[in-house]
């Protein structure tokens, strides 16, 4: 009998009854790269595989008490942040992750089957930038995302390029950023690798008809599995991206929503 023989990997997100998204998604990704998940709920979704109704916060307390119950019996080669419920929440997550500098943490704050992405809140986007960011060893967002937290430091009524607002955050502690759905001169779409240098690796993708759930979930998942796995950032950008293809062609509709990844599409 072997004792821990995978990587094992604490994940902060929502739980969705689903599983599309949130800390059922993770585990279903990290199970398929060889890895072991355990999961820290911030906050419990009411949806089906049409839309996400709402979102009901766990209290900060408790869910810190998990963690840390989980990280004083097992040792943790990763932390994967997704999208949390509170600034408090939020606050309580740094605390934890502070003490673990060794192991890589990837933040994927902002979830699009929410009504507002959790991109309404400028406290919550402040907060992120803030506390959590500067601890991030790969942070994961779209332009879109990322122009909505550059505008909590730009000044009113000014506007930034993709690598200034990146270099902010990259100057403020982040290792690296990466970019998704960037856009070069002739259109061609891909999620692009930043660190304080500028671009380190970009890999294009391809648009597949949907319409899916959970498809950057599936990606974040993927990506943290293979660091946790001792892969770097620039390898695992590539193998997540070819991981989440497929995914995505194997997706499944298993009701009258939309199609949801097919995590073990290998199998």
């Amino acid at each position: 009998m072997q004792n821990q023989p995978l990587p094992l990997i604490l994940t902060f997100g929502v739980s969705d009854p689903v599983g599309a998204l949130g800390v059922q998604a993770d585990l279903a990704a990290f199970a398929a790269h060889g890895c072991h998940g355990l999961s820290v709920v911030a906050g419990i979704l009411v949806a089906d595989s049409a839309k996400v109704e709402e979102l009901h916060e766990v209290d900060s307390d408790w869910m810190a008490d998990q963690a840390r119950v989980l990280l004083e019996d097992m040792p943790v080669a990763a932390f994967k942040v997704g999208a949390v419920a509170t600034v408090l929440q939020l606050a309580a997550i740094a605390e934890i992750v502070s003490d673990y500098p060794d192991a890589p943490l990837i933040l994927d704050p902002f979830l699009t089957a929410l009504p507002d992405s959790g991109l309404a809140d400028e406290e919550m986007l402040s907060a992120i930038r803030s506390i959590l960011a500067p601890q991030t060893t790969v942070l994961m967002l779209s332009q879109s995302e990322l122009g909505r937290m550059a505008e909590t430091w730009r000044e009113p009524g000014t506007e930034g390029s993709l690598l200034e607002d990146v270099a902010e955050l990259t100057n403020a502690g982040c290792q690296y950023v990466l970019v998704t759905g960037t856009r070069d001169e002739t259109g061609a779409c891909s999620n692009t690798l930043f660190d304080a240098d500028g671009v380190v690796a970009q890999v294009e993708w391809k648009h597949l008809p949907g319409p899916f759930v959970g498809a950057g979930n599936t990606y974040s998942a993927a990506f943290t599995a293979l660091m946790a796995r001792g892969m770097e950032a620039p390898e695992a950008l590539v193998a997540a991206q070819d991981y989440t293809t497929g995914a995505l062609e194997h997706a499944q509709r298993f009701g009258m929503g939309k199609f949801i990844p097919n995590k073990f599409y290998r199998g």
